[in-house]
């Protein structure tokens, strides 16, 4: 029997296998002889039903045999007697006829090691491990290159002339970059349209969040025709409302709810946290300026002498949130 050749497999004989230790998958593996033959039978399936309808159109063909090949599977390696007719017309879907591995997911799964940040090094050894395939580096190279054109036209694609609320962060990530790790911004733009339809407009990459870089992303949305946004959310990066009236002169600018709740907190004791933002939500659950407006008064008058957060900075903070109201 031929290295790669698989015995018939056995039910029996693969349970006292498993028994005795013996690795289920894997080049050797207990469940190797099924594979191969699940996979001819299915051959055999299909070329009988290729065979009946070519019979049924008036056409003379019968089985001719097989022709074999090396196939490569996440478990190893083993030759595959794929049926032939005599016509020459049987086109398998299973395995096609210059498929060399049945898993054609492989460049899905390169590309997604590469998303994670592995190296080239890393994903040749991970496909080798997996499907006992080996891969040059130039050929990882050739499946990354494919994603990045239309990673470029998804970031390039023409936008809606308005959107009516917009929000922009940035995430912070440890990323992977020659062989180290480094904390890289993620500025992400969030659209809703006219239509109440969500969608990401933009994900761009920078070393350290700052209102240039916004203001880089923002003149990118304008030449994708984006002409007017109603309303964009935003943190408390200095900078930021002026970048965006900047290029967008008639946006409402309203500060993260979230953000400015966080930013609050860091100048009230632990002990005290707690009824500060029971009180503090009183100003921005209002339902009109005027409540928003007494309830900010009253949380001066409460808390103004007892926390070294200054009451003009909130007021300022949440001065452009009531605005809206």
């Amino acid at each position: 029997m031929s290295k790669l050749e698989s015995p018939e497999f056995d039910f029996n004989d693969a349970v006292k296998d498993i028994m005795a230790g013996k690795n289920i998958s894997g080049k050797d593996g207990v469940l190797a002889p099924l594979v191969k033959q699940l996979v001819e039978a299915a051959l055999e399936a299909e070329l009988e039903s290729h065979i009946t309808q070519d019979v049924f159109a008036g056409n003379k063909n019968r089985k001719n045999g097989t022709s074999s090949k090396t196939i490569k599977t996440e478990g190893g390696e083993f030759i595959l007697d794929t049926p032939r007719d005599r016509a020459g017309s049987f086109e398998p879907q299973l395995v096609k006829k210059n498929q060399t591995h049945l898993t054609d997911d492989i460049e899905e799964k390169v590309l997604s090691m590469y998303a994670l940040g592995l190296s080239y090094r890393d994903i040749v050894k991970h496909i080798e491990d997996m499907y006992k395939i080996e891969l040059s580096t130039g050929t990882i190279s050739n499946i990354t290159d494919k994603i990045i054109t239309k990673v470029k036209e998804w970031q390039e694609r023409p936008l809606e002339s308005i959107y009516t609320f917009v929000w922009l962060d940035a995430i912070h990530y440890k990323i992977k970059d020659g062989g180290k790790y480094d904390t890289k911004a993620v500025y992400t733009v969030l659209g809703m349209d006219k239509d109440g339809k969500k969608d990401v407009l933009g994900l761009y990459i920078g070393e350290s969040e700052g209102a240039n870089f916004w203001l880089g992303v923002l003149t990118k949305l304008q030449n994708r025709g984006v002409k007017d946004i109603l309303i964009a959310s935003v943190d408390g990066l200095n900078g930021f409302p002026e970048a965006i009236k900047s290029i967008f002169p008639k946006t409402e600018v309203q500060l993260c709810i979230v953000h400015q709740i966080r930013n609050s907190l860091k100048y009230v004791a632990s002990k005290d946290q707690k009824e500060f933002m029971k009180d503090l939500k009183l100003v921005y659950q209002a339902s009109s300026k005027e409540i928003a407006e007494d309830e900010l008064l009253k949380l001066d008058e409460k808390w103004g002498k007892k926390i070294s957060y200054s009451s003009k900075l909130l007021e300022q903070q949440v001065g452009e949130f009531i605005s809206l109201l």
